[in-house]
């Protein structure tokens, strides 16, 4: 392989890696208050895809403005599913949130089988986002820029909110202890839906790239990098939003330069993921960041 295809591997990585990060941040947010996998993660990220399709196909509003709206719009869906799926069973035991989280993916999914159609629809990719760059002799589209630059915009402002606002403290609060919490006055319906809503934009922004990067919508298509995301999240340590970011990283750059050095293994680029989650399970159970924890029953 000689540098330029390595430049071009490395800069792809960079971008899919980005955007795992954008999701995973959703599992790790939610998990670090409600101690919950959110399954439908995955789906809610497809639902910002589709969004920002019919935005931009059936509306005369600016394209950059879709992507706003889309992802404003898919974080209130991710609102609305937590006050349905998720909050009447707030004080019930773990297992049954987790298997209203799964029942809650397949109906997004079979949702969007009957709304969207099954048949797969070209993404609209806007030309300032189609242009191709040329740096030292390496073709590399525009958009592999942009999705970095985006996530890291995302992850300062989020860092800052979580850091610096009252909001962010409640929310730091109760993924401490989630009683005192309430003891102390915090609002804990508000902060979960905050998170929610949080969550729930930065998978529509994911999959809003995503369909730039990738063109083509399924409404099954949030599955696999839910998962993928999922496991990234895992990686870096679940709860740790700087975990995330980072297994998000390491799984998007891992599987771009696998497939680039190891061309016969193309067809098992999925399956590093759960490769590369059993090793990091075994050498570190929490995480790469994660810090080891007490579960109170």
């Amino acid at each position: 392989m000689s540098g330029m295809d390595f430049l071009q591997h490395l800069a792809n990585g960079i971008s899919l890696g980005s955007l795992y990060a954008l999701i995973a941040i959703g599992y790790t947010m939610v998990y670090g208050i409600l101690r919950l996998i959110n399954f439908a993660h995955g789906d809610i990220f497809m639902l910002g895809g589709y969004l920002t399709f019919y935005g931009i196909m059936f509306t005369s509003i600016p394209w950059w403005l879709v992507f706003i709206l889309a992802s404003v719009l898919t974080g209130l869906i991710g609102l609305l599913l937590e006050k349905i799926a998720y909050k009447p069973l707030r004080d019930a035991p773990r297992i049954t949130v987790l298997i209203s989280a799964i029942g809650a993916s397949f109906f997004l999914q079979n949702f969007g089988i009957v709304v969207f159609g099954g048949r797969p629809k070209a993404f609209p990719i806007p030309d300032v986002l189609n242009k191709v760059v040329n740096l030292g002799g390496v073709s590399i589209n525009i958009i592999t820029f942009i999705i970095p630059t985006i996530t890291i915009i995302l992850l300062i402002a989020l860092t800052y909110f979580i850091n610096k606002t009252k909001t962010g403290m409640a929310m730091r609060a109760l993924s401490r202890d989630y009683e005192t919490a309430r003891l102390m006055g915090i609002d804990v319906n508000k902060i979960i839906s905050i998170t929610f809503f949080i969550g729930s934009f930065l998978a529509a922004v994911g999959g809003v790239m995503w369909g730039t990067k990738y063109p083509q919508l399924l409404p099954l298509m949030g599955a696999m990098p839910g998962i993928k995301c999922f496991i990234a999240a895992v990686i870096g340590g679940i709860g740790n939003i700087g975990g995330a970011v980072l297994g998000g990283f390491i799984l998007g750059l891992g599987e771009i330069l696998l497939v680039a050095f190891f061309s016969n293994l193309t067809g098992y680029r999925d399956a590093f993921a759960f490769v590369l989650l059993i090793i990091i399970l075994l050498v570190k159970p929490t995480g790469l960041l994660g810090e080891k924890t007490t579960e109170k029953v």
